[in-house]
């Protein structure tokens, strides 16, 4: 048995997210799995360094299968980009170690957050964008949010998760710039909570725009409820950037 690693990118617009859920629903994972299974004549299942949520996008995503197949990477990378649709593409495909695995060997995560803050509409980025019309946003008040928001704690209240495991998780960076129309959030993780980033940006930008107070990050830490926190932005200005093993 063989084990794989594929780099995968993909934009997620016109998906329910990247994991697998009923037939009737098209995600990410079912696309790939489907296809990789037609061409190594058996099913095949494959596990993502994690879940991106419906509409979310991918620069650098990392998947693991097994197989038995005789085929090379090559082969599986060519025949996949030959049959899977044109917002999913193989970056590359190479040889694993025996138990690699995506999710529970992956150090550190790096998701891209973009908003677009012109005052014309964002023709060619549109689908990969979220536009803001809330006003001037202050990046120097901004930044100085993101130093509470940095480091170990438990982020509960800025997510949606359900889970009973720790929501415990260690934020290396949060890095924002502004590149002509674009402001761009950069989050660096050991892993991320259900729509955390997305919180984190809603927070970021009513923090930006004067409409909160950067000392309610602290009240969120404390009390662990989501509705402390701020708006959830939009799913299409995300990417999940870089993995790191």
């Amino acid at each position: 048995m063989k084990t794989f690693c594929l780099h995968i990118q993909y934009e997620g617009t016109r998906y329910k997210g990247w994991q697998r859920l009923k037939q009737t629903e098209m995600t990410i994972q079912q696309k790939i799995e489907d296809t990789l299974g037609k061409i190594l004549g058996t099913p095949i299942e494959i596990q993502g360094s994690g879940r991106t949520d419906a509409g979310v996008h991918a620069i650098h995503q990392v998947a693991s299968f097994k197989s038995e197949t005789n085929m090379t990477a090559l082969q599986i990378k060519e025949t996949l980009n030959r049959f899977l649709p044109d917002d999913i593409a193989i970056i590359d495909v190479t040889h694993a170690k025996p138990d690699f695995h995506a999710r529970f060997h992956a150090k550190e995560k790096t998701y891209l957050y973009r908003l677009w803050i012109a005052d014309y509409p964002p023709v060619f980025e549109r689908n990969f964008v979220t536009v803001y019309e809330g006003g001037p946003l202050s990046l120097e008040v901004m930044k100085c949010a993101t130093e509470k928001l940095v480091g170990t704690h438990d982020y509960k209240g800025f997510s949606t998760d359900k889970t009973k495991k720790s929501t415990i998780r260690t934020v290396s960076a949060i890095d924002i710039s502004v590149h002509g129309p674009m402001m761009e959030f950069k989050f660096t993780s050991d892993g991320f909570l259900y729509n955390m980033v997305r919180i984190l940006v809603g927070m970021l930008i009513e923090i930006g725009n004067n409409t909160r107070e950067i000392a309610s990050i602290d009240t969120v830490f404390e009390t662990g409820i989501r509705a402390n926190a701020g708006e959830t932005a939009p799913a299409k200005g995300l990417a999940l950037l870089e993995v790191v093993y």
